[in-house]
């Protein structure tokens, strides 16, 4: 339900930008499609729009009565993208089958756990098949072709290769940009995690993937951002495949981080280079310990 809910918020937050610039709303198909989730999704995003006032359903007739305003709008952080939950959605279903070669995804039974249309989860698919992990098969099925030691030492050396020129990047950034304020935020985030890092190191995967695409963004190029989409999955997800010593392990890479970013905030070249390779070191030995 929680997922479904998070799916119904981000799409009534779309379904609302369309009432900025129309009068009446399209028919419930055409609203699926448009939004990218399931038919009963719409209706309960039709439902509130008429309990709250914006609209005046009767059958297919779907009247504005007026704009939205700011406190029509569910809040951004109870709303993550489509795409993300999606992702998470679909990473659930391969850790729940053991992410064995061979395993079968269906996309329609996936769309449905989600609450949302085919066509979005079939993109997604799409995309993440480019990396050889998934292969397309008839009848909306999808087959998980294995996480091998081989994609992940190719995975890893081009990892490594754009975090190195992004790091680099970071350093150049001016005084006042954002990314400073945002890694110091990381940095207490680590802090607090270590503190209590018994009861709390199962945090670290999400804190990791935040850390390292800020890094990744500071390249500002668009290739090195999309292709981390592929690294956050596949080094995120790989904590929880392995839960051997995953409190030391997390620790370690914590500390890691914390010196890592340390020397960002140096803006010394070296000692930047030095601290990304030791970890980057340290997060392929984990990655290929838990495949193996």
């Amino acid at each position: 339900m929680a997922k479904q809910n998070t799916v119904f918020k981000d799409a009534f937050n779309r379904c609302l930008a369309l009432l900025e610039t129309s009068s009446a709303l399209a028919s419930e198909p055409e609203l699926g499609s448009q939004l990218g989730v399931s038919r009963t999704t719409i209706r309960a995003i039709l439902t509130r729009l008429e309990e709250i006032g914006l609209i005046e359903w009767s059958k297919r007739r779907k009247v504005v009565l007026r704009k939205p305003v700011a406190e029509d709008y569910f809040p951004t952080e109870e709303t993550d993208s489509l795409s993300e939950i999606i992702e998470r959605s679909f990473m659930r279903r391969i850790l729940a089958g053991g992410a064995e070669p061979g395993m079968q995804i269906n996309e329609l039974e996936l769309a449905r756990e989600i609450g949302t249309g085919t066509t979005s989860v079939r993109e997604f698919l799409i995309r993440f098949s480019r990396f050889g992990l998934i292969e397309k098969r008839p009848n909306s099925h999808w087959v998980l072709k294995g996480f091998t030691p081989e994609f992940a030492l190719e995975l890893t050396e081009v990892r490594e290769m754009f975090e190195l020129r992004s790091a680099a990047a970071f350093a150049h950034l001016p005084d006042g940009h954002p990314a400073w304020t945002e890694l110091e935020t990381i940095a207490e985030l680590h802090r607090e995690i270590l503190a209590d890092v018994d009861n709390r190191y199962r945090e670290f995967s999400e804190l990791d993937e935040r850390f390292h695409l800020l890094v990744h963004r500071a390249s500002r190029n668009r290739f090195i951002i999309d292709f981390y989409d592929i690294i956050a999955i596949v080094f995120h997800y790989h904590y929880q495949w392995n839960k051997t010593n995953a409190r030391q392990r997390n620790a370690r890479a914590m500390e890691e981080h914390l010196a890592y970013i340390d020397a960002l905030k140096s803006r010394d070249p070296a000692r930047i280079e030095d601290a990304c390779r030791r970890h980057l070191k340290s997060a392929r030995e984990t990655l290929l310990q838990s495949i193996n």
